[in-house]
């Protein structure tokens, strides 16, 4: 009789391959109820986690509260010190942003040298160096030093310290209710996505900026928080400010395949345009803060004086944030020559400005750059292609896009935020090519984004989320082999099963219980099996309680890597028919797979 199971035993096993997929499917087994309850148990938010979205809610609100009090400084303090309506030939305009800079140097050195910056990377260091922790006092120096520069005419922007701001009024939040050091990590991107929201009136952009750029994945927890934390802020701003989008344009209807090719113009325009932005500020940004220490107090005004003289000589524009000058070019007040040269000037400004060490955002500069670049170009086709029906609007926020894309690095982040700041949903074709193109191009021509320089620069070792993103994740057919040990059925008695693993020499076999599941089964695990139990005992009763995990082809590689510890090797299945093997693993195969690369 034990000859006859081994003999058959023998037959079964995959040297004559296992079946492979094709079988029909069976039919889904039903758990038992006190089952399904414990994984809905399982999968219900405990109380820490509802806690840290009625948290989320809370910072959402009070950083919706200090962006909306930041951005009523800055324009006050614009008010005061450039007046109502600045234009060429004040002599404020020269030395008003001079002055700013003397300040706002003087704050930095001496009380908030954590303020440096935009607050994007900085927001990233917190996460990923200082558990997330972010001072009070660099809360209140950004608030200060950002509104004072900005409000003082440098080309900067608000957004991305209303980012930094936030993520510091998480971290204090978090602190003082004393949480742990993971939820206090988690909690930063929380709060700067909740910032950024209120900054753009644009909770889906600021959501997707955080996952693409700050952290770079996301679970179901940290999207419900990020979720809450972006609207709630936006509903304070909107109860302040209004619920009008940025921008207005008419809709716009691609009626000429050709259209579409001017869009693409744009796009290959701004890929090439936004590198060379990267190129200057990375250049400029090192050297500067390679000057001597004394040197801090003068650079900001030095560059403050500079973007003045821009101002002073002709182009009030570039000064500030320029959100009014998108709308005036949106709406076709300048020719292309004079679009052109405000691209032009701004990016210089703009050079100037955060490469000195100002505090201050480049969103809003990259906007104004990419607004005055598309109107350009649209103004351009309108001149010599009057066929084409794109308005110099459209092509303006297409620009947009394009240069965040490009420049920025965040392609999802680029579509959404132009479709918030606009309410206009019918640009969204054009807008999808052209910053795809920009990106595209932008990446072959320059394989660093401009985060990571400035990572690189500041001496920091932090997650580029870009290279993340073009990583080739293997998986576990990449080290997939064909099962080459014995399968057993659960019914086959210890001693042919014993037999068959003496004779081929195998250390192990796969056996396959009555239920269809499978059981890893080693040498050593049959052999302490044999000597408590009768021969003719069937394997099914020697094994224990649990059973191999369920893995698939396409599931990562990594995890399957914890599973190794308990088993020597392990079953590959088909997701169609679980009783079908697609191949086995071992450590051995995952190790030399990740040795010899992708």
């Amino acid at each position: 009789m034990a000859e006859r199971t081994a003999a058959s035993l023998e037959t079964a096993t995959p040297l004559s391959a296992p079946p492979r997929a094709g079988a029909p499917a069976l039919a889904p087994e039903t758990k038992p109820k006190s089952s399904l309850a414990a994984a809905m148990e399982h999968i219900a938010p405990t109380r820490d986690e509802r806690l840290f979205l009625v948290l989320s809610i809370f910072i959402g609100v009070i950083s919706g509260l200090l962006v909306v009090a930041f951005r009523i400084a800055i324009e006050w303090i614009q008010l005061l010190a450039m007046g109502s309506s600045p234009h060429a030939g004040q002599l404020r305009l020269l030395f008003v942003p001079g002055i700013a800079g003397l300040v706002v140097a003087a704050l930095v050195v001496w009380f908030f040298p954590a303020a440096r910056g935009s607050g994007v990377n900085q927001t990233k260091a917190a996460l990923y160096i200082y558990d997330g922790y972010i001072s009070f006092r660099t809360v209140i120096g950004k608030f200060i030093t950002a509104a004072l520069a900005i409000g003082g005419g440098h080309s900067l922007g608000p957004e991305d310290p209303s980012l930094q701001i936030g993520a510091g009024v998480a971290s204090i939040v978090a602190r003082n209710l004393r949480l742990s050091r993971r939820r206090l990590r988690m909690f930063a991107p929380i709060g700067a996505a909740a910032g950024l929201a209120a900054a753009f009136n644009a909770p889906i952009s600021a959501i997707l900026f955080v996952i693409e750029e700050v952290i770079g994945s996301w679970s179901a927890a940290v999207l419900g928080s990020l979720v809450l934390a972006a609207i709630s802020s936006v509903v304070v701003v909107r109860g302040f400010l209004g619920a009008e989008p940025m921008f207005r344009i008419p809709s716009i209807t691609v009626k000429d395949p050709r259209e579409l090719m001017a869009y693409a113009v744009l796009g290959v325009i701004g890929g090439l345009l936004a590198p060379v932005f990267a190129i200057i500020l990375g250049y400029l940004r090192p050297r500067l803060r390679a000057m001597p220490r004394w040197t801090q107090f003068v650079q900001p005004a030095v560059a403050g004086l500079m973007v003045g003289a821009i101002g002073y000589f002709g182009f009030p524009q570039v000064m500030g944030v320029g959100y009014d000058i998108i709308d005036q070019a949106m709406h076709g007040q300048f020719v292309w020559q004079m679009l052109l040269a405000l691209t032009l000037l701004k990016l210089l400004a703009t050079t100037f400005s955060f490469s000195s060490g100002t505090p201050g955002g480049m969103f809003a500069p990259t906007l104004f750059i990419g607004a005055m670049l598309g109107g350009a170009v649209g103004a351009f086709e309108k001149h010599f292609f009057p066929h084409l029906t794109g308005t110099i609007g459209a092509y303006s926020l297409v620009g947009m896009g394009v240069l965040f894309a490009g420049f920025l690095r965040a392609p999802l982040t680029s579509v959404f935020m132009v479709l918030e700041v606009s309410g206009n949903y019918s640009i969204i074709l054009p807008l999808i090519l052209a910053n795809t193109l920009s990106f595209l191009l932008s990446r072959t021509l320059q394989p660093v984004g401009i985060f990571e320089i400035f990572t690189q620069q500041d001496g920091l070792d932090l997650p580029s989320m870009e290279e993340q993103r073009e990583e080739a994740a293997l998986h576990i057919e990449d080290a997939l082999r064909p099962v080459a040990v014995p399968v057993a059925r659960g019914s086959d008695t210890l001693s042919a099963v014993a037999e068959v693993l003496a004779r081929g020499g195998a250390r192990a076999c796969l056996v396959q219980l009555i239920d269809g599941s499978w059981y890893p089964m080693s040498a050593e695990e049959l052999a302490t099996a044999s000597a408590t139990l009768a021969p003719e005992t069937p394997v099914q009763r020697a094994l224990k309680s649990d059973r191999a995990p369920l893995l698939f082809p396409d599931m990562p590689l990594d995890s399957a890597l914890h599973y190794f510890p308990r088993w020597p090797l392990l079953p590959i299945l088909n997701r169609a028919s679980r009783e079908t093997l697609e191949g086995m693993l071992t450590l051995d195969d995952v190790l030399h797979r990740y040795r010899a690369g992708e």
